[in-house]
C-alpha cells in the first residue's frame, strides 16, 4: 500500500464504523419501540372545595354537577373533592377561607360576603334593572366580570371567580300569618340576605341574615317569624312546611341570583392553562345542568307542598311588588350616592338592560297565553 492510499483506507473504515453505530442505534431504537409503553402513574392535583349549603340542600347536587364535569374532563390529572357547608368553615366564611388558602375553592353566592361590600350583591341579587336572571348572567359574562375582578382587587380577595345557574325568581317566602298587602309586612322579623335585606328593611321589616341551615331552628325559637331562602325544593327539604303554612310566590327582593364558584388565585394560577380552562368552562356547562335540575325538581316540590303538605301557596300581592320597586329606588339611590363604585356597576347593568331587555320584551312570545290555551286559565 502506498502512502497515498492510506488516508483513503482510513476514511473508508471510519465510514464503516459510523454506519455500524448508526445501524446499531436504529436497531436498538426499533427494539425499544417494540416493547409496550409503560405509563408512569402520577398523583392527580387535588382541590378541596366547600359549598355554602346544608347537607340536604339541592344546591349541593348542583355543586356536584360542576365537580363531576371538571373531574371527568381532567382525565385524572386534577380532581375536586367537594365538602358540604360547615365541613371546614361556616357557610358565610367560604370566600375568606378560599382567599386565605384554608380551602382551595368554594361554591357559594356573592351575597354571602356582601358585608365586605354591598357591591357584591350586584353580582347576585341587586336593584331592579329590567333584566331577568338569564340576561343578567349574560351581562356578567360579557361585561360584568371585569367589574367583579375590580371589586375583588379593591377588597384584597385573592380569588378567581366564575358564575353559573341563572336562578329563577325567589319567592317572597314563608309566613306564619297570611298577608294581604305591603302594609302587612311591617314589623315581621324576616330572614333574607344581601341587598334584599336593605330593601325589606325599607318596607318596615326587621331583617336577620342567616345561612339556609339555620333558618328553621330560628323560626322555631321565634328569632324570626317569616323568611325566604330560594326555591320550593330547598325550602321543602329543610322543613319550611313544618314551621309555616303560608307560602308566597314571586318577589322583587331577589328576582335573580347566581352561583359563584371561586378558587384560591395562587392555586389557580399554578395550574396548567388547559386545566384552568376546564375550571372556567365547566361552570358554563354546569349552568345548563343546574337549570335543568331546577326546573324538574322545583316544579315537582311545589306540587308536593300544595297537595301533600297542604301549604297555602299564593301569588305575592301586586301592591307588594309595587312597594318593592319604590323601595329599591330609595335604597339604590342612597347606595349610589355613598359609593361611586356601586354606581359604576349599576350604570353598567342599566345600560345593558336598556338594550337587551328591550329586545326581549319586543320579541318574546306570550307564554302564559299559550299555557292557558292548553291547560286553562290560571287563578292568578
Amino acid at each position: 500500500m502506498t502512502e497515498a492510499q492510506k488516508p483513503a483506507v482510513a476514511e473508508t473504515k471510519a465510514v464503516t464504523r459510523r454506519k455500524f453505530i448508526t445501524g446499531a442505534a436504529g436497531a436498538t431504537g426499533a427494539a425499544i419501540a417494540g416493547f409496550p409503553m409503560i405509563a408512569v402513574a402520577q398523583s392527580p392535583i387535588v382541590l378541596k372545595m366547600q359549598g355554602a349549603w346544608g347537607a340536604k340542600d339541592v344546591f349541593n347536587e348542583m355543586a356536584e354537577q360542576y365537580v363531576a364535569r371538571v373531574n371527568e374532563m381532567c382525565g385524572g390529572r386534577l380532581r375536586i373533592d367537594y365538602l358540604v357547608g360547615g365541613s371546614v368553615v361556616k357557610p358565610f366564611e367560604v370566600m375568606d377561607a378560599t382567599s386565605k388558602g384554608v380551602i382551595d375553592a368554594a361554591h357559594t353566592v356573592a351575597v354571602y360576603w356582601y358585608g365586605k361590600s354591598k357591591v357584591a350583591s350586584l353580582f347576585g341579587s341587586g336593584p331592579i334593572n329590567g333584566c331577568d336572571a338569564h340576561q343578567t348572567l349574560a351581562w356578567i359574562n360579557r361585561q360584568g366580570l371585569s367589574l367583579y375582578n375590580e371589586l375583588l382587587a379593591k377588597l384584597g380577595l385573592d380569588v378567581v371567580g366564575f358564575f353559573a345557574m341563572p336562578m329563577p325568581t325567589q319567592p317572597l317566602g314563608w309566613f306564619k300569618k297570611p298577608i294581604k298587602g305591603a302594609a302587612d309586612l311591617k314589623g315581621f322579623k324576616y330572614r333574607t340576605v344581601g341587598l334584599a335585606a336593605d330593601l325589606m328593611q325599607e318596607l318596615g321589616m326587621k331583617v336577620t341574615q342567616l345561612p339556609g341551615g339555620e333558618i328553621v331552628p330560628a323560626m322555631e325559637r321565634g328569632v324570626i317569624d317569616a323568611f325566604e331562602f330560594n326555591n320550593p325544593t330547598s325550602d321543602r327539604r329543610f322543613g319550611a312546611q313544618d314551621v309555616a303554612k303560608n307560602y308566597y310566590m314571586g318577589s322583587y327582593h331577589q328576582a335573580m341570583e347566581f352561583f359563584e364558584i371561586v378558587f384560591n388565585k395562587k392555586k389557580y394560577n399554578s395550574l396548567p392553562k388547559d386545566l384552568q380552562a376546564i375550571l372556567h368552562y365547566a361552570a358554563e356547562a354546569a349552568s345548563t345542568a343546574n337549570f335543568a335540575l331546577a326546573m324538574d325538581q322545583y316544579s315537582t316540590d311545589l306540587q308536593e307542598l300544595i297537595n301533600k303538605d297542604k301549604v297555602n301557596v299564593k301569588r305575592t300581592p301586586k301592591d307588594i311588588f309595587a312597594a318593592q320597586i319604590k323601595a329599591w329606588d330609595v335604597v339604590s339611590k342612597r347606595l349610589q350616592d355613598e359609593d361611586p363604585f356601586f354606581k359604576k356597576v349599576v350604570e353598567s347593568q342599566k345600560a345593558w338592560a336598556k338594550r337587551v331587555a328591550y329586545y326581549h320584551f319586543l320579541n318574546d312570545a306570550d307564554y302564559k297565553v299559550g299555557y292557558e290555551h292548553i291547560f286553562g286559565k290560571l287563578g292568578f
